[in-house]
């Protein structure tokens, strides 16, 4: 298991030994953004252009950072770049002496994993809601409902319910606490 100072390291050698823009995401990005304790499996970054030199040169560094290939997971480009403005939806959160890695915003954090949403998927979203009143680009609740609104239907119990305590959250947003806001 990879925990935030571990991951803290590995994304500072990637600013610092691999050229050009990489967006962290997953549980590495939510343990460096939202919350200390989270630990993940796997580094989920994936480089802006989705070059096989991109990845290559990303599971060489992860190599020499002591992580099993397996751990360093660039997949996540494929829903990345179905998202057709995700460039909008980033924060930077390394410079270093090569390139820049950032991370996504609280919008794009919770679309890329309203799809599978598994119980550690819902406490990330759930932690992004809460972050997001920080000065960033702010949530965009009305987004985030209709792609909700746009997943198939599931006969999966206690994923159907964790989709609308996300849906809840999110129409809470805003809301103020005398409303159930967040």
């Amino acid at each position: 298991m990879l925990d935030g100072a571990r991951l803290d390291a590995i994304v500072q050698a990637v600013a610092d030994e691999l050229p050009g823009d990489w967006l962290l995401v997953g549980g590495a990005a939510v343990a460096l953004w939202l919350d200390p304790r989270r630990v993940t499996e796997d580094l989920d970054l994936i480089g802006f252009q989705g070059t096989p030199a991109e990845r290559w040169a990303l599971m060489e560094l992860g190599e020499r950072q002591g992580l099993p290939v397996e751990a360093v997971n660039s997949a996540a480009d494929f829903f990345v770049f179905r998202i057709a403005d995700w460039r909008d939806h980033i924060v930077l959160l390394r410079t270093g002496a090569a390139g820049r890695v950032y991370r996504p915003d609280a919008t794009l954090l919770i679309e890329l994993k309203l799809g599978r949403l598994t119980e550690q998927d819902l406490a990330d979203c759930l932690a992004a809601i809460a972050a997001s009143f920080e000065p960033e680009p702010p949530l965009d609740r009305e987004r985030l409902l209709r792609v909700s609104a746009t997943l198939s239907p599931t006969e999966d119990a206690a994923l159907a319910a964790r989709r609308a305590r996300l849906r809840d959250a999110l129409a809470g947003f805003g809301a103020g606490p005398e409303r159930g806001g967040v």
